[in-house]
């Protein structure tokens, strides 16, 4: 197959890195425009500050913010913001390939390779044709979602049935994306903000579920009708997100049973059933299953954290190290421990350079996180380590889960959490190689030398 390229190689290129660095950062400034239009507050233009945090959090399907859409935004507002959720979970360079060939326009191989990039991916074949089919599965679980919710929430909800429309919509959209975001919150009528039957926890869940799988492995799995196999990528994806949940769920619900906290007058039954939506969602989604959040025993916190350090799988809505890199660095010291020269898992090996960009994103993921806890924690005497650690770890994992402090940051506490959550949507290596120098090959060598570790 021919790849279409440039026709003046000569040209100086923007490194891929940098563009989508760049391309999201335009988004950003787009969004901040639009969040200040007259009309998007409810009493007031949104501050410049206000608009940012904003379209950052929605732009990075995060869901933190320091004001509350529900209550602050109009309809025309809210609107503009689950735009820019869509926009951030699906992608800026899914949309530009969708735009390109809307225009006849052939996508250059650059394109794909930035396409690539964004995605996570690992080859660039047969990419535009992942890409609709990818954006057509993501309509039809949303709008399936979204019929769900209508359907169940106009049996209770105090809303005409335009509105409870916009809701199921706007819940399903921001449940898919992994963004977190609600219309509840803030408004008098929901005390207990988003609802937490079984029926609407269980709708969300499987869509957060969906969305936190990944590209790749929503493609896979549509294609295993036909192929009757499961790429090695998937058949991890899928063990480790089990495995979190399952793990995750244990922890919260015994942690809440041995330490009351915030699910204490919940029966047996119901405290199993948040702590397993509690687990779903720490995995970047961001939705709190119950009021009271901020009154969870240290445990939950403790195991709230790990899951939003670890995250969602690549290519997924999500963020967070990934489940990819937790499951190379996990599978890295298990065959060390073995004895293996290699690291193999299910008949394969993994190559030793998948093994040094785990080890770096998990290393560069770790000094992004304490140093801007840090920041945080020097700039805000008010603020506890938890407190500053849970929201550093929610605004890097995109996931939007909050004890309550974000609403108390000062200026440059937003600023730090502006940060975090661009860095965490793009990923430590996309960030780290755009502004790197392109690498230079060298004829020169080093003798070995062994350092002592351990």
């Amino acid at each position: 197959m021919n790849i279409p390229t440039r026709a003046t190689p000569s040209r100086q290129r923007i490194p891929i890195p940098a563009r989508l660095v760049g391309g999201l950062a335009v988004l950003t400034a787009a969004g901040t425009l639009l969040l200040m239009l007259p009309g998007v507050g409810s009493t007031r233009p949104l501050y410049l500050n206000e608009a940012v945090f904003t379209a950052v959090s929605a732009l990075s399907v995060t869901g933190l913010s320091i004001i509350a859409p529900g209550r602050d935004f109009t309809l025309f507002g809210q609107f503009i913001l689950l735009l820019l959720i869509q926009i951030g979970g699906v992608g800026f360079m899914v949309l530009a390939v969708v735009v390109l060939q809307l225009l006849g326009r052939q996508v250059l191989l650059e394109d794909r390779l930035a396409l690539r990039d964004s995605l996570g991916l690992i080859r660039t074949s047969e990419i535009t044709r992942l890409t609709r089919r990818v954006l057509v599965t993501v309509v039809i679980i949303e709008l399936f979602g979204a019929v769900l919710l209508f359907a169940h929430w106009s049996t209770f909800l105090p809303l005409e049935p335009g509105r409870i429309a916009f809701y199921a919509v706007f819940h399903s959209v921001s449940a898919f994306c992994n963004a977190g975001f609600d219309l509840f919150g803030g408004l008098p009528q929901f005390p207990r903000g988003v609802p937490n039957d079984a029926f609407t926890l269980t709708v969300l869940g499987a869509l957060i579920l969906i969305g936190g799988l990944g590209i790749p492995v929503v493609g896979d799995l549509l294609s295993w009708p036909k192929a009757r196999a499961l790429s090695l990528h998937t058949r991890i994806t899928l063990f480790i997100a089990t495995l979190l949940t399952v793990s995750g769920t244990v922890s919260i619900f015994l942690s809440e049973t041995f330490h009351p906290g915030a699910l204490n007058l919940e029966t047996v039954e119901d405290r199993l059933g948040l702590s397993l939506f509690q687990a779903i969602s720490a995995r970047t989604a961001g939705y709190a299953g119950f009021p009271g959040f901020e009154t969870l025993s240290p445990g939950s916190q403790l195991a709230l954290m790990a899951l939003m350090f670890i995250g969602s799988a690549p290519a997924s809505m999500g963020g967070g190290i990934t489940t990819g890199t937790f499951a190379v660095m996990l599978l890295a010291v298990l065959s060390f421990t073995r004895g293996l020269p290699a690291t193999r898992v299910g008949g394969r090996t993994i190559g030793a350079a998948s093994i040094r960009k785990a080890g770096a994103v998990l290393t560069v993921s770790l000094i992004v996180v304490i140093t801007a806890t840090y920041l945080i924690v020097v700039s805000h005497p008010q603020s506890t380590l938890d407190k500053a650690l849970f929201e550093v770890v929610s605004a890097f994992a995109t996931c939007g889960l909050t004890l309550g402090f974000t609403p108390q940051l000062n200026l440059f506490g937003q600023l730090v959490i502006i940060l975090v959550m661009f860095w965490g949507r793009l990923g430590a290596l996309t960030i780290v190689a755009a502004l790197a120098m392109p690498r230079r090959k060298s004829a020169v060598t080093y003798p070995e030398e062994q350092i002592l570790i351990g």
